[in-house]
């Protein structure tokens, strides 16, 4: 029953790729038509089938066994090769189909050329790489007895990790964190400290939470810093800083800065940035939690509290820390964080394992799991990953496998590894282990984005499906979402954003260290030439003496920068093209934030296996043409390359591209036959040629139905003909985002026209946020406020001049957020606004801006139920507003008090706000007439 439990080893998610690419039929052609020997193939599955029914003991023995591990290490070393060989052959056969579709009068001769060079390098070199690894391959199964290795079967579900369908998962509410059991004591402790008047000679002063890693510190903080009752303190600036392990007095300086202001700061001088946030600390009481702080260097500690110091009596800053020593250091109180008790450690155990609460504990599974959670010893973060395995293995005897498990004895050289951890993550199907493992790629605290992991996950060969019925996208998606489910991740406090436990980032870490090195956090000084995975950020190169070898690290799959603080300089001791020459099977390229790159070498086009490829913020000014020889690429940023005007002619050659963003650049033109690209499936930006027949024809291919995520089009006016329009196929691609741009100073030659261009440019329901700039006609079409857009939660209307009036919007009924600015059309705002009686059911932000015409504003009392926030910009001619004890409100000046003036919303005296319930923002930009606001609980911003 044990084996039925194991999702399968890490080394089985690598040898699928092999699997998969082996049972190809174009492989096996390959060999065919080169007259290649074809047993080589048949052999190294069949070996491969026999490494893999040893792997998932060699996992769970490597623990105990460093014989066994360094066995795992070669194996893994032979797999990789194996896998190195076959994606040139991948690449080959790529080449010649890219080659003979743009050829096709000589596609057939070019096919059979290529084909039946059987005594080309090439060949000698397949044959022989191949030979060689199942050489190496044969001599590691020949270890098996000597190393008291077995043979374990698993069911087709299991081995096939690829096209596994993951069991029910937890409900997504178990990864939110809106309680914490057992800490009411502590957290009444750390608010009376906060609240209390304290007389301290130590200013600011300080408190810190004290307590091993996986006692929920960081919850506990979150709670206090998120308390209604601190609000009585009034402190001026409130600020949340991780620190982590990785202290730096200008780092962290530079990050509480940041924290405070709300804004990213490049200085590199650590005086200046001392005075800066001494300047906007001085004479304000402020909260400063200081997260996850390792140093205990009490010099370090002084450099970074002097700008601190000038804060205002009752200032105060939270620390959390592992290290008692940290606490001494800071001269700060200090609070030892204990484990849960025993009812607290049963109630988080259960509130993770038991499905949405549909099951009880009989008196068999009480029994286990009180052993079980025993074995959690008090940590929070062990009870709650324990709970969601246990969550997903429902019968009794899955509950006694995860008791009696060997994992909870680990030796003690694994001592930082928490066994509760490590059996969550032996339990992970193997899929999911190689993408969990990937993390150890990012440093602690990391904030991951779902999109761009999904994408290096993509780009290493993660996301295979055997049955090629779902797109990689979407198995990406599923598998961050088991992930998520299961606690490997967090939400972060950041919308959209993601983090992971320092002790799983620490386990990530321990699973992938022979094959992943990671700049300044790992202790060795050079990078081992097994290293596979390696990354860094930029402003650390300098201080690192082992840059030599890189070049013996000469398989690298991934070159990883991790920009944290914006663009710094290429500081390694090799060039650019040096280093293309030393990494010839890279996957993973980015040079993102790299400021003196300017010119990517042509050597570039020699890295066959690359599959993602990074230039964002740097300043590249061309691409060269080589770039459209790397078929297998995936994914190409070129996001903020401010420099770069044009692409190679030839980017359509790049057939399998899935991911193409180009904000911030100088491109206005798409390259020629840029419609080929039919698995594009996420385009940040296209623009509409003066031939807008061929333009939006080329956009309506793009990616068949599957181009998703944010869309802008750009230069819509050129789209002459309204059926033109049709043939961009908007309605059947799942856009979230959608930006239509007409010219800015474009005069349409017939509005009515224009409107049907818009018409025709209709997106799908899925559609969630919309912007429409410089739309010259004078209504807007149907599908606005129909709906067609019934999942739309942000509407932008932007110098829409000739507009006459707007559309029910009101009907929209989840629409969160909507800005109108610059319609100069607009005269009055009135029923037609509105579209019925209870309109706008979940509008929160309202905003009016730069409407030079707009005298009237009527509205119906039943409107704006949710509205939280309106802003009224430089509206010269709104003369007023009354409340009318009616079913109406109406925005006149006949009908109140008014003084009018020319130029802002001077005219403006009395704003009534009854008909806003939930009105929590009001601001009102050059009102010096304002005299009343009728309701004293808003929050009024008056300029």
């Amino acid at each position: 029953m044990a084996a039925a439990l194991v999702g399968g080893a890490l080394l089985s998610a690598f040898l699928q790729v092999a699997f998969d690419r082996l049972a190809s039929r174009q492989f096996l052609d390959f060999f065919r038509r080169r007259k290649l020997d074809e047993k080589l193939l048949a052999n190294l599955n069949i070996m491969l089938h026999s490494i893999n029914a040893l792997a998932d003991d060699a996992e769970l023995k490597q623990l105990t066994d460093p014989h066994v591990k360094a066995w795992l290490v070669a194996v893994k070393e032979a797999v990789f090769d194996a896998e190195d060989l076959l994606g040139e052959i991948d690449h080959k056969l790529t080449r010649c189909q890219v080659e003979a579709q743009s050829q096709p009068q000589t596609c057939t001769y070019k096919v059979s050329n290529f084909l039946n060079s059987t005594f080309s390098s090439f060949n000698k070199k397949i044959e022989s790489g191949l030979k060689e690894v199942l050489r190496r391959l044969e001599y590691l199964a020949n270890q098996k007895d000597a190393l008291g290795l077995k043979r374990r079967t698993y069911s087709d579900d299991n081995d096939r990790s690829g096209s596994r369908v993951s069991q029910k998962l937890p409900s997504s509410s178990l990864v939110v964190e809106s309680v914490i059991y057992g800490r009411d004591a502590d957290k009444d402790i750390i608010i009376n400290w906060l609240t209390s008047e304290i007389d301290n000679p130590n200013h600011p002063s300080i408190f810190s939470i004290v307590g091993m890693g996986g006692l929920g510190k960081t919850t506990l903080a979150q709670h206090v810093y998120n308390d209604p009752k601190i609000e009585d303190v009034k402190f001026d600036i409130k600020a949340w800083v991780c620190v982590s392990d990785h202290f730096h007095v200008l780092t962290v300086t530079r990050t509480i800065l940041e924290a405070i202001t709300d804004k990213t700061d490049d200085s590199g001088n650590l005086e200046m940035v001392h005075k800066k946030l001494k300047e906007k600390l001085s004479g304000k009481k402020f909260l400063l939690v200081l997260d996850d702080v390792w140093n205990e260097r009490p010099a370090e500690w002084e450099a970074v509290q002097t700008p601190l110091s000038y804060g205002a009596p009752g200032s105060r800053i939270l620390v959390t820390t592992r290290s008692e020593k940290v606490a001494s250091s800071m001269r700060s109180e200090v609070h030892l964080l204990k484990q849960l008790g025993e009812d607290e450690c049963r109630k988080v155990f259960e509130n993770h394992a038991l499905k949405d609460g549909d099951i009880e504990l009989n008196d068999e599974f009480m029994k286990v799991g009180r052993r079980i959670v025993e074995k959690c010893k008090g940590l929070p973060l062990a009870l709650k990953t324990i709970g969601c395995l246990l969550s997903t293995n429902s019968s009794i005897s899955d509950w006694k496998n995860i008791l009696e498990s060997e994992i909870w004895e680990l030796p003690k050289e694994h001592s930082e590894i928490i066994p509760a951890l490590f059996l969550s993550y032996h339990h992970l199907p193997s899929h999911l282990k190689r993408c969990f493992a990937y993390c150890a790629l990012f440093p602690k605290d990391y904030e991951f984005v779902k999109e761009e992991l999904i994408f290096l996950w993509m780009a290493q060969n993660f996301l295979l499906s055997t049955q090629h019925i779902r797109h990689p996208e979407q198995i990406g998606e599923e598998y961050f979402n088991d992930l998520l489910s299961r606690c490997f991740f967090n939400k972060s406090s950041v919308v959209g954003r993601f983090v992971m436990h320092d002790l799983l980032n620490d386990l990530a870490k321990y699973v992938y260290a022979d094959f992943c090195f990671r700049l300044k956090f790992d202790n060795e000084q050079y990078i081992q030439k097994t290293t596979r995975h390696f990354s860094f950020e930029f402003r650390d190169v300098k201080s690192f003496d082992g840059f030599e070898s890189l070049t013996d690290a000469k398989k690298l799959r991934s070159f990883l920068p991790i920009s944290l603080y914006g663009r710094s300089p290429w500081d390694f001791k090799i060039s650019i093209h040096d280093l293309f020459s030393n990494i010839k099977f890279i996957r993973v390229l980015s040079f993102r934030g790299c400021l003196h790159l300017r010119e990517v070498p042509d050597s570039v086009g020699d890295l066959k296996h690359l599959q993602s490829l990074d230039l964002s913020s740097t300043e590249i000014q061309k691409l060269p043409d080589s770039i459209c020889l790397l078929y297998n690429l995936l994914i190409l940023k070129l996001n903020n390359c401010s420099m770069l005007e044009e692409f190679p002619l030839n980017l359509h050659k790049l057939t399998k591209l899935r991911c193409l963003e180009f904000v911030g650049t100088k491109v206005r033109k798409m390259p020629m036959h840029f419609g080929e690209l039919k698995n594009l499936q996420v385009l940040s930006m296209f623009f509409v040629d003066k031939n807008s027949e061929l333009s939006t024809k080329e956009l309506g291919g793009l990616g068949g139905l599957n181009l998703h995520g944010r869309l802008s089009i750009i230069d819509v006016q050129n789209i002459g003909n309204p059926l033109d329009a049709l043939k961009a196929n908007l309605k059947d691609k799942r856009l979230v985002e959608l930006q239509l741009y007409w010219k800015s100073d474009h005069i349409p030659d017939d509005p009515k026209k224009e409107k049907e261009v818009l018409q025709n440019l209709q997106p799908s329901n899925h559609l969630e946020k919309l912007s429409i700039w410089n739309y010259n006609a004078t209504e807007f079409p149907s599908w606005e406020f129909d709906n067609s857009l019934s999942n739309l939660v942000f509407l932008k209307l932007f110098k829409c001049k000739y507009c006459l009036c707007l559309p029910p919007l009101g009907l929209l009924s989840s629409l969160k957020t909507l800005q109108i600015a610059g319609l100069d059309g607009i005269v009055s705002i009135g029923a037609e606004f509105y579209g019925s009686n209870s309109s706008f059911p979940s509008l929160e932000w309202l905003e009016f801006r730069n409407m030079t015409k707009w005298e009237e504003w009527e509205c119906k009392t039943t409107s704006f139920p949710r509205l939280e926030e309106l802003y009224v910009d430089n509206c010269p001619k709104l003369k007023g507003t009354k409340v009318v004890v009616s079913d109406e409100l109406r925005m006149s000046g006949n009908s109140m008090d008014t003084s009018h003036t020319d130029g802002g919303t001077d005219s403006l005296t009395i704003f009534p706000l009854h008909f806003f319930p939930k009105l929590c923002t009001l601001e009102l930009i050059r009102c010096p007439n304002l005299r009343r606001i009728s309701q004293e609980s808003t929050l009024i911003i008056i300029s």
